[in-house]
C-alpha cells in the first residue's frame, strides 16, 4: 500500500547506525561537525539542514539503544509526530508520498525503514558480535548467521582471539 523500503533506504539506516564508530578506543560521531554532517546528509538524499542533523542524530541514538536492548521501540514515537503519507493518483495508480515536518523527512524515513525490517526480517539488523565494536550489521544472507559488521575486521579479530585462547591455554590436569 505505502512506499516500499529499498536497499538504498536500508543502506542509509545502516550508515546512520554506524556513524558512531570506535576509533583507537574512543567513540567518534561522524555527524558531530556541522559541515561534515551536511555533506553526509546530502550524500544520502537529505537537505543537510541543522534541523535535519539534530533529528537524525536523536533518532540514531534512540535506534542504537533499541538495538542494544536498552530502550523500547516505542521510544521512536515522538519522532513521528506530524508525519503523514499523502496519496495521489498517477497513470500507474495510487502513489504515496511522505510528508514530514521541516528537517525531519530523513529521520522519519529511517524509522519507517527500521520498522519495515523488524516486520519483514526480524533480527536481521543487529549489533556486531564483537563487544569492542559499536557498529551494526544488516544480515542479508539466506542463513541469517552473519555475526560481524565486517568479516575482514571484526570477524578476523574475533577468530584470531579465539585461536590464541585455544592455543595458549595451560594444559588441563
Amino acid at each position: 500500500m505505502f512506499e516500499t523500503v529499498t536497499w538504498a533506504d536500508e543502506d542509509v539506516l545502516l550508515d546512520l547506525l554506524n556513524s558512531t564508530p570506535v576509533v583507537d578506543g574512543a567513540r567518534q560521531d561522524l555527524l558531530a561537525d556541522p559541515a561534515e554532517a551536511r555533506a553526509w546528509l546530502r550524500q544520502r538524499g537529505g537537505d543537510g539542514s541543522p534541523q535535519e542533523r539534530d533529528a537524525v542524530r536523536q533518532v540514531r541514538d534512540t535506534l542504537q539503544g533499541i538495538l542494544h536492548g536498552d530502550r523500547p521501540g516505542s521510544a521512536l514515537g515522538p519522532f513521528l509526530d506530524g508525519a503523514t503519507y499523502r496519496p495521489a493518483m498517477s497513470e500507474q495508480g495510487v502513489e504515496w508520498s511522505l510528508d514530514a515536518p521541516p528537517g525531519r523527512a530523513m529521520s522519519v524515513r529511517v524509522i519507517l525503514t527500521w520498522d519495515a525490517l523488524e516486520r519483514t526480517r526480524p533480527g536481521r539488523l543487529r549489533p556486531c558480535a564483537n563487544s569492542e565494536c559499536r557498529l551494526f550489521l544488516l544480515d542479508r544472507s539466506k542463513t541469517n548467521r552473519a555475526r560481524w559488521c565486517s568479516m575482514a575486521v571484526c570477524g578476523n579479530r574475533m577468530k584470531a582471539r579465539r585461536h590464541y585462547q585455544r592455543t595458549h591455554q595451560p594444559p588441563a590436569g
